[in-house]
């Protein structure tokens, strides 16, 4: 089988030759611990992994081909410094965000984060009608830059892809905390849920819209929808509110995208999403991840419960992998269950953090590879 096969029989139930190979990305401290620990600087870490386990797994942590398809705002804000204080930046971001990071990262983190940075938010750039009347020119779906130069070339080419592709765009939920912060944004759908409706409805179309050449020529292999809504023990909005404002956006990007053939619609969300589950399946979502298991997700649980309705990526702690020992052996056997019966692509439950050492991170790719047929 070739990588996009594997990636598609697996998440559908069927019977790959082996499943993806597919233990997370570090991310720069990360990278940093593991050059202090025996990773060669001038190596890539999944190819020098990969040799050191033998193995000839399908490529993960390289670009490639995708129909590169921009669903951001044009233009975006301009990116500037407005204070330095305190060891602290102030900042305007690509979005319209007043944020403040510490200085020890360059505010460009914001727009393509490298780390885990932790932001405070000071104002956003949508309080009501007539911001979100200017914010909408910004999401023009027929300006031209939405697409690459060689984008009918691309599709050509996609035509006889052997990895995957996927559509990564953002949520209604996820896509309005940005224009309206997450505090404001919880109290609109209580005072104004109109003006939520207003919202929802423009960005749903947007997304229709723009996604809509892509569909057609039949290269997508998977939606991912990115809609980050639940704490560690919830979710953000009630299930009641999650039904009536956002999952008329999900509905109809899964019934487009499947009439167009594309077979995976993968919802991201972190924390909790026990609530959340049963309404993505009833939406037309057939996978999850990350799977977070500090905030009580338990793969095991859910597939006992759901069965074939909805498959998983990631899930596997990333605080046992940093335990290293007897404890990371407990938790690749844990979710191994879930691995013999299909419908799931193991890996660490978000980024790999840098209190993972490159020894244990090691050890459980190792166990990894095992588990998933390629040792």
């Amino acid at each position: 089988m070739d990588a996009r096969e594997r990636f598609l029989a697996t998440l559908l139930f069927q019977s790959p030759d082996r499943i993806p190979f597919e233990p997370g990305r570090p991310r720069e401290k990360t990278l940093h611990r593991w050059h202090s620990e025996g990773l060669p600087e001038s190596r890539p870490w999944f190819e020098y992994l990969t040799e050191l386990l033998g193995i000839h797994p399908d490529p993960y942590d390289v670009e490639l081909l995708q129909p590169g398809v921009n669903f951001r705002m044009i233009p975006t804000f301009e990116e500037k410094v407005l204070e330095h204080r305190d060891s602290h930046f102030i900042v305007q971001d690509w979005m319209g965000n007043i944020t403040e990071i510490s200085d020890e990262y360059d505010y460009t983190y914001i727009r393509s984060p490298k780390d885990f940075v932790t932001r405070k938010w000071h104002s956003f750039p949508v309080s009501g009608p007539e911001d979100f009347e200017q914010m909408k020119k910004r999401y023009n779906p027929d300006e031209g830059t939405r697409y690459p130069d060689d984008f009918k070339e691309r599709l050509k080419v996609l035509k006889e892809r052997r990895h995957p592709t996927c559509l990564n765009f953002s949520g209604p939920f996820w896509q309005m905390r940005e224009w309206c912060g997450f505090e404001p944004l919880c109290m609109m759908f209580v005072e104004q849920p109109d003006f939520i409706r207003e919202m929802a409805s423009f960005w749903t179309e947007f997304i229709s819209r723009v996604m809509a050449p892509v569909l057609e020529a039949g290269v997508v292999d998977c939606l991912l929808i990115n809609e980050d809504m639940a704490y560690k023990e919830k979710c953000m909005i009630s299930p009641a509110m999650t039904r009536e404002f956002l999952a008329p956006s999900w509905k109809r990007w899964s019934r487009e995208a499947r009439q167009a053939g594309v077979p995976i619609i993968d919802e991201d969300s972190d924390g909790m999403v026990a609530g959340l589950i049963p309404i993505w399946i009833e939406s037309g979502i057939n996978c999850c991840c990350p799977m977070e298991v500090a905030a009580g997700n338990d793969i095991v649980a859910y597939r006992n419960r759901y069965g074939k309705q909805i498959a998983f990526r990631q899930g596997i702690d990333k605080r046992n992998i940093a335990k290293g020992g007897r404890v990371l052996e407990e938790e690749l056997s844990r979710i191994f269950p879930v691995v013999q019966c299909g419908g799931f692509i193991p890996g660490c439950d978000h980024g790999v953090p840098h209190d993972i050492s490159w020894p244990h991170f090691v050890r459980y790719a190792e166990r990894l590879a095992e588990c998933t047929g390629w040792l």
